[in-house]
């Protein structure tokens, strides 16, 4: 897309599929909407995602579902403490049968890493040595072995879980690689009404624990989804705007209560969380309001509570709720 100016149709279009997307997701997920969209802003903007919910609340579901509604390349990696580096990203191993007069040559075994959508199952499980395998993926897109780079498919997505309750066996994840996360998305607990639904579908005509993925169908393909993401940079967004979402980054490193605010990358994932945010919603501008819908999402794993707050019980989205609440948001 040479142009940057988009047509109005094409946004719509693009918003059409996302919006049929959702609803194929929705025949596996039932309920958590708000997770949902955010999985799906992700998408859009190219992002990767970090999901947290204690046990049994569909994290793993969602992942396995918005992956089975795409025709995309899917691999699943689950984090144990026993787990290697290059259990993720491949190794090189000496091939002699393609060598010459018995030298060999060196052969690369490509790690799971190497398709569309990734799921790192409970990523906190892993030593600390681990998962910084994943931050040359997360953030260059790319595995360098033996001196060799290795481009990943197109588009590449990492869809991470963990449990924020059990800490037994569990390792905290690097800030340099939670910076790389653009959302941190928190699951809670379902309705009684969805709660309900869940049982009754897990329940009939079921005898194991298998996760409700049959009846998904496959909608996009990868030039599709590359087509959206490449739309979504394109879209209008005021510089005022833009302003706002460094504003807003800003007031984190002063607020009370934390001890750490988010740094640049905090700004940047706003304003493209805004961008996908407007072509879901099918517009080709973005607003105040879709810089500060994702505020939380962008932000909270990005920041710090001060030891003072800790002790005090506070959270680190009251925190952030109420310094994103002391900016004005511009008119435009």
């Amino acid at each position: 897309m040479s142009d940057i100016q988009i047509k109005a149709e094409d946004v719509v279009r693009a918003a059409e599929l996302m919006t049929a997307l959702r609803r194929e997701v929705g025949k596996a997920v039932v309920g958590q909407a708000d997770a949902v969209d955010q999985a799906l802003v992700a998408l859009v903007a190219s992002g990767h995602v970090l999901i947290e919910g204690v046990p049994g609340l569909g994290k793993t579901l969602l992942a396995r579902a918005l992956a089975k509604a795409m025709q995309l390349s899917f691999a699943r990696v689950q984090f144990t403490p026993d787990l290697m580096p290059t259990d993720i990203t491949g190794h090189a191993v000496l091939d002699f049968n393609a060598g010459e007069k018995g030298v060999g040559n060196l052969r690369v075994n490509q790690g799971p890493v190497f398709t569309n959508v990734l799921l790192a199952d409970e990523i906190n499980r892993a030593p600390a040595k681990t998962q910084s395998a994943l931050l040359e993926v997360m953030q260059e897109y790319q595995v360098t072995l033996e001196g060799r780079t290795l481009p990943l498919p197109q588009p590449f997505i990492v869809l991470a879980t963990q449990n924020p309750i059990d800490t037994e066996g569990t390792y905290p994840l690097p800030e340099a690689q939670l910076d790389r996360f653009l959302l941190k998305v928190s699951i809670g607990y379902p309705t009684q009404d969805e709660e309900t639904a869940i049982v009754r579908g897990s329940t009939h005509h079921q005898a194991g624990n298998q996760l409700p993925l049959d009846r998904l169908e496959p909608l996009l393909q990868a030039p599709q989804v590359q087509e959206v993401q490449r739309m979504a940079g394109f879209l209008r967004a005021d510089d005022r705007v833009l302003d706002y979402a460094v504003r807003i980054t800003r007031a984190t490193r002063q607020w009370p209560g934390l001890a750490a605010g988010a740094g640049p990358r905090g700004a940047i994932a706003l304003v493209r969380c805004a961008r996908a945010n407007a072509l879901l919603q099918a517009r080709d501008f973005v607003t105040p309001d879709d810089v500060k819908r994702h505020a939380l999402p962008a932000l909270r794993h990005r920041v710090l509570l001060s030891p003072e707050a800790q002790l005090e019980g506070r959270s680190v989205d009251e925190l952030l709720r109420a310094a994103v609440e002391s900016v004005e948001a511009p008119r435009l």
